[in-house]
């Protein structure tokens, strides 16, 4: 159950990094493997600065989002 769940929590937060980065995004698979990348980056970086989620479904989407839309915006850099 909690693999459908990563992947439901990675679709969404794929899905709103790329309406946050003003893209179109990248369709459904390429978008669940964003936001679970994110997730694993936004967890990272979060800890870094000393922030911490509930643990709950918004903050696991939280930390996603955030997570993904980092990828988002290194790899629009890498691609100038």
């Amino acid at each position: 159950m909690s693999f459908i769940y990563f992947i439901i929590i990675g679709a969404i937060a794929g899905w709103l990094a790329g309406k946050i980065m003003k893209g179109g995004g990248f369709g459904l698979v390429m978008n669940m493997v964003l936001g679970i990348i994110g997730g694993v980056v936004g967890g990272w970086v979060f800890s870094i600065l000393g922030l911490s989620t509930d643990g709950g479904t918004i903050g696991s989407l939280v930390t996603s989002v955030a997570g993904a839309v980092l990828i988002l915006y290194v790899g629009r850099l890498i691609k100038k």
